[in-house]
């Protein structure tokens, strides 16, 4: 059992929310540059916060917490609070935000054909999941996971999401950088891109390789991926160099981040909100949190949807430690915010023992998604792409769960029903399935794998929904999942 001093973690998650308005106010200005800057501080002359969306989207995730619950979101859900609250269609945003309101679901919305999966859009809004999880690294980067593949499927954008998330939430209770910078390792593939660039811009401090040279290696490291062109792997990379060469200073760790270019307010705003977390606001340079303060500016949101506005790091502060509890409970932490601490002394130990068993990443396979339904989950999974031009063939693979935990451990007769357009055919439209419930034996409670083949006429949709109906002999439920495919190779619409 961690137990956390209330006090203190009312205060480092304030200096947390304080430090990413001070890094994206900082940073907002040279946004997109690829020189190597110097700046010494804030470019304007007047202070105020600037608006930032790596802050604004969290402001929706925790709308959606307090609203529908710990225990509902999940990217499927969080797909629904995208379309309704997030306005902008840049890059991966407008990319998953047009496939979602094309009838593909979270997180396939975040994989097909985007170019963008790669990118910065998720990783620099973690800091939502890691307050309201401290000191639980496994349940941060499990939500930023959800999170990140709505709009970066499986893609590096995620992996860096499930890094960040779980540095951020480590650093309640570790204070050393090569600590936080391990444990987020701990929670990603080593093979991926992430990991490689963050390897590298360890051992370029290690070399004593100075911070220019460091910053252009990782650069080219990750030139077949955009040159570090809003691409999380570099800007990653960008961020440990700031906390590495930055040596334990706040404002010279900033400062290193920001002069690296490219993403700046989102690699300064990152590096804030860890360092807030890491020293609280005593750690945080007062003349800079004197020029941001403590309002919050969003420019992302639609508020005209039910939007309760928060308006001020306090006052976010304040609703994040009302939820956090329940995020801790419902996922079992073993975290505690208490009035007295009894101490902290084993949790690197508890965290880097929970890392082996962190599957968020590993679960997330590329073109599928999940549908639950009461008492059973549907899986979908596109075989090839969700693709089907006139003339041609299709596959996707059906999946049933048995949602035993809630709905009790029984086995079920499913039967399952396609409804199919016009000029599509399938090689099974209706059949039967068991679904089976855990045993003395075993402890699987879910189907193999269907495989449907679909065949398309010489005339269909452009956008082709086929409809799958899942019904239960003696329950009232039944579930109805879209699966929808494009008309976008050859062929006649």
């Amino acid at each position: 059992m961690i137990q956390l001093r209330k006090q203190e973690y009312l205060d480092k998650v304030h200096a947390c929310w304080i430090g990413k308005s001070i890094g994206g106010t900082m940073g907002a200005p040279y946004e997109r540059t690829h020189d190597f800057l110097s700046i010494k501080g804030f470019a304007g002359e007047t202070p105020r916060a600037l608006p930032n969306d790596d802050l604004d989207l969290q402001l929706v995730w925790l709308q959606a917490v307090e609203y529908i619950g710990v225990k509902n979101i999940c990217a499927y859900t969080l797909g629904e609070y995208w379309l309704n609250y997030v306005t902008p269609y840049w890059s991966e945003y407008g990319i998953a935000k047009s496939n979602m309101q094309a009838g593909l679901p979270p997180p396939v919305s975040g994989e097909y054909n985007n170019l963008w999966k790669h990118s910065n859009g998720a990783w620099i809004r973690t800091e939502i999941w890691a307050t309201l999880a401290p000191a639980s690294p496994h349940i941060a980067a499990k939500y930023a996971v959800e999170d990140a593949s709505v709009d970066h499927g499986a893609g590096e954008g995620t992996v860096a999401a499930a890094f960040i998330a779980a540095m951020e939430s480590a650093a309640f209770v570790l204070t050393n950088v090569r600590a936080l910078i391990n444990t987020g390792l701990a929670y990603i593939p080593a093979d991926s891109r992430v990991a490689k660039t963050v390897r590298l811009a360890c051992s370029c401090y290690d070399a004593k390789t100075p911070l220019r040279e460091a910053r252009d290696r990782i650069l080219a490291e990750n030139a077949d991926i955009g040159d570090g062109w809003f691409q999380a792997p570099s800007n990653i990379g960008f961020v440990i160099l700031g906390l590495l060469y930055g040596e334990g200073d706040y404002k010279k760790s900033m400062l290193a981040a920001i002069n690296c270019g490219d993403d700046t307010d989102c690699t300064g705003a990152t590096i804030g909100s860890i360092l807030g977390i890491l020293g609280g606001t005593a750690g945080t340079p007062q003349d800079w949190r004197a020029y941001v303060g403590d309002e919050i500016v969003t420019a992302c949101i639609n508020t005209g949807v039910s939007w309760v506005p928060i308006t001020t790091c306090t006052e976010l502060t304040e609703h994040i430690a009302r939820l956090a509890p329940a995020m801790l409970a419902e996922n079992n932490a073993g975290v505690v915010l208490a009035e007295t601490a009894a101490g902290v002394a084993d949790a690197a130990e508890q965290m880097a023992a929970l890392a082996g068993q962190f599957s968020a990443l590993a679960a997330l396979v590329p073109n599928a998604f999940l549908m639950p339904f009461a008492f059973f989950t549907v899986a979908v999974r596109y075989l090839d792409a969700p693709e089907l031009a006139a003339g041609g063939k299709a596959r996707f693979g059906l999946k049933f769960i048995n949602n035993v935990k809630p709905y009790g451990n029984i086995p079920y007769s499913l039967t399952v029903r396609l409804h199919l357009p016009e000029g599509v055919g399938a090689d099974r439209q209706v059949f039967n399935v068991y679904l089976p419930h855990w045993t003395d034996l075993t402890t699987e409670c879910e189907t193999e794998e269907f495989c449907i083949e679909l065949s398309a006429g010489e005339q269909i949709s452009a956008v082709v929904s086929v409809t799958v109906e899942v019904a239960a002999e003696g329950h009232y439920t039944k579930g109805y999942v879209p699966v929808v495919f494009f008309n976008r190779i050859g062929g006649k619409v």
